[in-house]
């Protein structure tokens, strides 16, 4: 039986990673000449074409696409393997990166990172906060923090908790314009969206009847926490997460309406690439995260 040539899939996932021979090669430490053979050599092995080349540019083949994603996952999982050796004889060290939404991070994610970085002093964490959904195998993060229904993947998922979602205006709002007691009133009013969750406000209420409403009004953003000055001001009515409203309806700057109605449910996740092996630093900031991002769910209905 013939092995597979790993080093030549090793090599087309970093030309994957850095979309092109020169920066795989700059990244690894190798000639170029050595990554164009050793891209050549598993395309023939395959019998067919990885990347379209043209002077200017290389896309991958549709043959390409679909292997892309394999060999980043054999590559994660042989410096997974390597660095669990090294890390099961010394404690934690090295490079996470972690991708999270917005209002989330800056809220609830920076001070436990803060905190186990000053306990993990040989780890290093490299934050992307975007409220953009990322492909964590292919942008290379260790970890990504998800508030969503999550569809059936490839991806590892640690659910946390179910994530209250609240419609909420400002008194000086419903002074001026009522409050909607059904969602479908939600028309005749100002709504303030948020543009990364697409489609319409979705609602269950009671005896189980199901109305959607599409939100329309003055002001849109693809960032809940974007909307909240707009919301103090009174606005709009918007439809946002405990963990960015919460704080408000608590002070009373923001009020909770449409209280027997629900959106569809959500949890709170941390994603990891797929693999059975991760590198015990991941390991140790997994299990951090879990006990300190739980209590954003403590409050939502079980």
């Amino acid at each position: 039986m013939r092995l597979p040539d790993l080093e030549a899939w090793a090599i087309f996932a970093s030309v994957v990673e850095h979309r092109s021979f020169s920066g795989a090669a700059d990244a690894i430490g190798v000639s170029k000449a050595t990554v164009s053979k050793a891209v050549t050599r598993l395309e023939t092995h395959l019998g067919q074409s990885l990347f379209h080349r043209t002077s200017r540019r290389l896309t991958l083949t549709e043959n390409g696409k679909t292997l892309a994603e394999r060999a980043a996952r054999m590559l994660a999982e042989a410096n997974a393997a390597e660095e669990a050796a090294r890390d099961a004889a010394t404690a934690p060290t090295g490079l996470i990166r972690v991708a999270a939404p917005m209002a989330l991070g800056l809220l609830h994610l920076t001070g436990p990172i803060a905190d186990f970085i000053a306990a993990h002093p040989g780890i290093e964490i490299d934050l992307h906060l975007s409220d953009a959904k990322v492909d964590i195998v292919a942008e290379g993060y260790d970890i990504a923090v998800r508030v969503a229904d999550l569809p059936d993947s490839s991806l590892r998922a640690r659910r946390l908790g179910p994530v209250t979602a609240h419609v909420v205006a400002a008194p000086a709002y419903l002074a001026r314009h009522g409050a909607p007691t059904h969602p479908a009133q939600l028309g005749e009013h100002q709504c303030l969206a948020y543009t990364n969750v697409t489609g319409p406000w979705r609602f269950t209420g009671p005896g189980g009847a199901e109305v959607a409403v599409r939100p329309a009004g003055p002001f849109r953003a693809n960032s809940g926490d974007a909307l909240m000055p707009a919301l103090r001001q009174g606005l709009g009515i918007a439809l946002l997460p405990d963990f960015i409203v919460g704080t408000d309806l608590k002070a009373g700057t923001l009020v909770a309406i449409l209280a027997d109605w629900h959106a569809p449910p959500v949890a709170l996740h941390l994603m990891t690439p797929p693999g059975n092996l991760r590198p015990a630093r991941v390991e140790a900031l997994l299990a951090f995260l879990s006990d300190r991002l739980r209590p954003i769910c403590a409050s939502a209905p079980q």
